[in-house]
């Protein structure tokens, strides 16, 4: 355009109008040599540059064909220890809740069972929001679900320091907390998974033991720091400690594929997958005695065998820390025999250890049972997510299979603890209706996976 108005001004016989064009001409290269730049135009360009790196950030809009899972490598392994501290402060505090519980029996004036529905709703509430925050990974938002669901988990903490009484409570760690940790739990899991192929169940499984961990650190924390602190500052250690985890989570954690087109936050097509729905009802039955048992273990020590508080929760901290090789184990044969090969002789073995709960009526017994309660349940919980991925035909769809799964569960450890609680008072507060109504509800657990498992491969001799 410079060119055609210089062209203009010399064959123009003014001399007056060919200077006008040229000054002009010489301002206009000098503002494009950015010689002499615009303060508007400059900071429209920094703003924008900024929003851009926001937005990248934010969504993984920017990633295009991205190349197959590394299955290894520092990247992938970092996602795995990031997961690590994801279902460290999510599970492990969701499990620690049995400290909580023997606790509050002693300082709130409310029967054990409604006592418990505080862990139950926050139980529910991980797993319910699970079902529609999965979908937020599928559709690149894994950075706006964890930090919304970290602030929450983390101010519901810091609030339930400030509790007294009950409904507060139940606000606080119950539905805070619980709503706080669904949001970035599930997308967190998914993410893992896309880094893996023939290692996923192993990476999976040496995340969650971050649960057992978190099992034993929260009631450790609990344990030491209550008798000395009181319960308010000890509520604020542990959410000093979640707020230190979840930024490291936040500082790694990536996730590696695109956003899908298109897709519903749930995907009912599934539930027609006999395989699939076979696999969530087995869950279910599986979810609905664990959580009972994992609340109610301290409390059978104090009210049963007359064990102090301090030593009562120790069980917590035993049913928790002994499920760590656990987690890591099975994975090592599930990648190599098959996910539901490996999961059906696990809950065979924990419905029979269920049962040993009826004879327990000693210390040593209760302490017997708790290791290997824990060592069963903790192997059968780590192969939850890889199972799903394997049974799920595509992986941009495993974080919307993975929170309806979970979403599914929800209502099983909401009611669960709950459940066991209310047989005990309408025996008269014994304890042989619900640890019959435990072990039989692991039995149809297994039962539903067996059945999977068939209905995948049938009764051949294959990986499954």
């Amino acid at each position: 355009m410079f060119e055609a108005v210089a062209e203009a001004a010399d064959s123009h016989p003014h001399h007056e109008q060919q200077e006008k064009p040229e000054h002009h001409a010489a301002g206009s290269a000098k503002s494009s040599d950015g010689q002499q730049p615009s303060p508007s135009l400059d900071l429209k360009r920094t703003a924008s540059n900024v929003l851009s790196k926001v937005a990248s950030r934010m969504t993984t809009r920017s990633i295009v064909n991205p190349p197959p899972p590394p299955d290894g490598g520092l990247k992938a392994w970092t996602q795995v220890a990031m997961g690590w501290l994801v279902i460290c402060t999510t599970w492990g505090w969701i499990n620690s809740y049995g400290a909580f519980q023997s606790y509050y029996n002693l300082t709130l004036d409310e029967s054990a069972s409604t006592i418990s529905w505080i862990g139950s709703v926050q139980n529910f509430l991980t797993f319910f929001c699970g079902a529609f925050s999965g979908r937020l990974l599928d559709a690149g938002l894994f950075v706006p679900a964890l930090l919304v669901g970290a602030f929450l988990q983390v101010l519901g903490i810091f609030m339930m320091s400030l509790s007294t009484k009950y409904w507060q409570l139940m606000i606080t760690q119950g539905i805070m907390t619980g709503i706080g940790g669904g949001l970035f739990f599930t997308p967190a899991m998914g993410l893992m998974g896309t880094y893996f192929s023939s290692k996923r169940a192993l990476a999976i499984g040496i995340a969650t033991s971050g649960n057992s961990a978190g099992g034993m650190i929260y009631p450790v924390i609990v344990q030491q720091l209550l008798p000395k602190i009181g319960f308010a500052w000890t509520a604020r250690v542990l959410g000093f400690f979640n707020l230190a985890c979840l930024c490291l989570v936040f500082a790694f954690m990536r996730p590696r594929l695109p956003p899908r087109k298109s897709g519903p936050l749930v995907d009912f097509s599934a539930f027609k997958e006999p395989v699939y729905s076979l696999y969530v009802a087995g869950l279910f039955f599986g979810i609905w005695p664990i959580y009972y048992t994992f609340y109610y273990l301290s409390s059978y020590g104090s009210s049963t065998l007359s064990l102090p508080f301090s030593t009562s929760l120790t069980l917590t901290i035993i049913i928790n820390g002994v499920g760590a090789p656990a987690r890591i184990i099975p994975p090592f044969f599930a990648d190599r025999h098959g996910q539901l090969n490996t999961l059906v002789p696990i809950l065979a073995s924990l419905t029979l250890i269920s049962f040993t709960w009826l004879a327990v009526h000693t210390t040593p017994g209760l302490y017997t049972f708790t290791v290997f309660y824990g060592i069963g349940s903790a192997a059968f919980q780590c192969l939850l997510p890889s199972t799903v991925a394997s049974i799920t035909p595509e992986m941009n769809q495993f974080g919307t299979r993975l929170g309806m799964a979970f979403g599914s569960l929800s209502f099983a450890a909401l009611t669960g603890p709950s459940l066991g609680g209310a047989l005990q008072g309408v025996m008269g507060g014994r304890w042989v209706g619900a640890q019959c109504w435990a072990a039989g509800s692991m039995a149809v657990c297994c039962g539903f996976v067996a059945a999977a498992r068939w209905r995948k491969v049938g009764f051949a001799r294959v990986k499954a």
